[in-house]
């Protein structure tokens, strides 16, 4: 080795060594054991992607120039796209291995609202391609100051209840559809004239998919970019290892449907660092479903969720509504949640749960929580926009999936003005919520202090102080 290759080599190691140390620093005094996240490289390969012929004018279609981009660097092992300033028109994109997509500032990726560019080409999903997506893909990165916008308005109805009329206009004059009743606004051949890609209003709303789904990826970093305005989830990771989530935004108004914001289903080895989030659905999202054949990453496992901060959402930090491979060895600590639904929300239900083990919750600052501080949940239903209403009914089968909430352990939370401080209600018959400590909480309610059925939730508390909020009633 020359004495240049050997320089050269000594710097990429102290490089990687210093950014594997500042993520180290998350990991000090943990409660429980939690796999530390790995630094990954990607080569130091580089194109503009208007080397490709994009033009950031908000009009001209770039999918073909982002193809073009992620073609040349594959065939030079990976490397970075840059995206400069501009709006940059395009349908969905995908990343390969060893790829990062940079985003200066005042770069805008908007996705286009012609639904049959997300058509999975080999026919075989019953969902539209992500806006972003990879598929078992190593070493992927989206990087940057600069703004994804999923242009969602064009794929999620909306509930006339959770409108202003203002609002309610606005979507109205797109075109679209309304229920009978009224009640219900689907994107439903809309003014702007591209085709619908469906038989119904119905099909084609079931058909809508994620912002950003990464599946069977291993080595993921996304730091500082907006994400915004999804069809559905913003940010799902899903059968995946080694994921780095470091300072990104995720918006969207508060009454989208089924818009959460950062969710990992069935991930390991994790970090979610440094966000803000306001949504219309759940905030930071642990979820399990069903075992993916050939896979070998099922539950939610080796997470680290810290210094986050979440506005407006269904739930603050949630587990569920699926926990069916089990959720186990994660902390969460030093989070904010300003104004959410609910603030630490553990749901799920009949057919759909799963265990938790070693589960480590502390340091939650809230305030304006229109709910409940704490709820455990066993009856969640998961309903599509539209439903009947009606509960579901179960087979012996699923009921061999119930719920099974244990191990967590819940300290030093905050929470200034909830309407419910503690609520916690498994299935008769089944022990779904057990060995569940709660200690050294402050709570402020507006309503309810706790709310146990003690007959299907044990916890045990120390040292919870639930106060009312005298501010709360009305002046006599």
């Amino acid at each position: 080795m020359t004495i240049r290759n050997y320089l050269l080599t000594l710097f990429v190691l102290v490089a990687t060594t210093l950014q594997a140390a500042d993520y180290a620093k998350y990991y000090q005094n943990l409660p429980t054991p939690v796999k530390q996240v790995e630094v990954f490289t990607i080569p130091k390969n580089e194109v503009m992607l208007t080397d490709f012929g994009a033009v950031g004018n908000g009009l001209t279609l770039c999918t073909e120039a982002f193809e073009k981009a992620i073609s040349k660097l594959t065939k030079q092992g990976g490397g970075r796209v840059t995206v400069p300033e501009g709006v940059w028109l395009t349908g969905p994109i995908r990343l390969k291995d060893n790829i990062e997509l940079h985003l200066e500032k005042n770069a805008i990726i908007y996705f286009s609202p012609d639904k049959q560019l997300y058509l999975d080409a080999e026919g075989k999903s019953s969902r539209v391609d992500p806006c972003i997506r990879a598929s078992k893909a190593r070493n992927i990165a989206i990087t940057g100051s600069g703004i994804i916008d999923g242009n969602g308005n064009q794929w999620r109805p909306v509930k006339r209840s959770k409108m202003s009329d203002v609002e309610w206009k606005q979507y109205t004059e797109m075109g679209g559809q309304l229920t009978e009743k009224g009640d219900l606004w689907y994107p439903w051949q809309l003014k702007s004239r591209f085709p619908d890609i469906a038989g119904t209003p119905q099909k084609q709303e079931a058909m809508r998919n994620d912002l950003v789904r990464f599946e069977q990826c291993e080595n993921i970093l996304l730091e500082g970019v907006t994400f915004q305005n999804s069809p559905r989830f913003h940010v799902h990771p899903c059968y995946s290892r080694n994921i780095i989530i470091d300072g990104i935004t995720v918006r969207c108004p508060w009454n989208v449907q089924n818009g959460d914001g950062i969710d990992l289903s069935d991930c390991h080895q994790a970090l979610i660092v440094n966000a803000t989030v306001n949504v219309g659905d759940d905030g930071l999202c642990m979820k399990s479903g069903s075992q993916k054949k050939g896979c070998d990453v099922w539950g939610c496992q080796d997470v680290l969720i810290q210094d986050n901060t979440v506005y407006h959402a269904h739930g603050g930090f949630v587990l569920g509504s699926e926990t069916i491979g089990g959720i186990r060895d994660m902390v969460v600590r030093h989070n904010r949640f300003l104004g959410t639904d609910v603030g630490l929300r553990f749901k799920s239900a009949l057919d759909r749960g799963g265990r938790t083990e070693r589960l480590f919750i502390s340091d939650i600052m809230m305030t304006d929580i229109a709910g409940e501080a704490i709820i455990f949940q066993c009856d969640y239903v998961n309903r599509h926009a539209g439903d009947n209403g009606k509960a579901p009914t179960y087979t012996e089968e699923q009921r061999r999936h119930a719920p099974n909430f244990q191990d967590i352990h819940i300290s030093r939370i905050v929470c200034r003005g909830a309407k419910t401080g503690i609520k916690a209600a498994g299935i008769e018959g089944l022990d779904c919520i057990h060995d569940i400590d709660i200690s050294e909480c402050s709570i402020i309610y507006n309503k309810v202090a706790t709310d146990i059925d003690e007959a299907t939730a044990k916890l045990t508390m120390r040292d919870v102080k639930t106060t009312e909020n005298v501010y709360s009633k009305p002046v006599q």
